[in-house]
């Protein structure tokens, strides 16, 4: 991760703090591993420096309890965030040259066939499968003089076990399943295995056979013991 990019990214959480919007945003993806340094504290979980992704991803859990009306386009706009259009559909994304910001929501029910608007917002939300298990257990980390929320790590890990199984491109799969496993065996050092079970037995019997999957692909008998417990 290039110091640019953290800062732009920090830069972005000051505005959305300031409107009042950030505390009704989750913020998922590889991104997260960048802030769970306060978490994890002096227990080594992953090299976030190495980060390379341009792509910050903000789960918006409960789009109706935004009552703030803030145009995220104009907001970003003097920082050199253009509006993009993307599928036949048109689901917006914020690009920039170092970054790329895209808002998702929980899929529910029979699911969308078209962008989710946010119209307090500027701007359409992509509907996604398997969200709601990474709000379903948050912590709040300080970033500076604001809270920023992030899915438990737990959670984001078994979550990483899941989806990466769905990758089209294997580097990327392979990446996820590593940052996965890191993170789960940094969970295991601060004695957090309960943690790491509750998440687990949240699940599916279905998501549950997709995360032992991916550790046994993996050979990592040691979290696999911690969990099946």
């Amino acid at each position: 991760m290039e110091k640019k990019q953290y800062d732009l990214c920090l830069e972005i959480l000051k505005r959305f703090h300031q409107t009042g919007i950030l505390s009704h945003f989750i913020l998922i993806g590889s991104w997260c591993t960048v802030f769970y340094k306060d978490y994890f504290g002096s227990t080594p979980y992953i090299n976030h420096t190495t980060l390379k992704t341009r792509d910050i991803d903000f789960l918006v859990n409960t789009p109706f309890h935004i009552k703030q009306k803030v145009d995220i386009p104009d907001l970003l706009k003097d920082l050199g965030f253009i509006t993009t259009f993307h599928g036949t559909q048109g689901y917006i994304k914020l690009d920039h040259p170092d970054l790329t910001l895209e808002f998702l929501v929980p899929e529910r029910g029979r699911g969308l066939d078209k962008p989710y608007s946010l119209p307090q917002l500027g701007l359409n939300a992509v509907a996604l499968r398997f969200l709601e298990f990474l709000s379903s257990e948050t912590i709040r980390v300080k970033v500076e003089n604001f809270s920023l929320h992030l899915p438990h790590p737990a959670n984001f890990a078994l979550h990483k076990l899941i989806i990466f199984q769905r990758r089209t491109k294997k580097d990327k799969a392979i990446k996820d399943r590593g940052v996965a496993i890191d993170i789960l065996k940094a969970l295991i050092k601060r004695d957090e295995v309960n943690l790491v079970q509750k998440a687990f037995n949240s699940v599916s019997i279905k998501w549950q056979a997709k995360i032992v999957k991916g550790l046994k692909e993996a050979g990592e008998k040691e979290i696999l013991e911690a969990i099946e417990k």
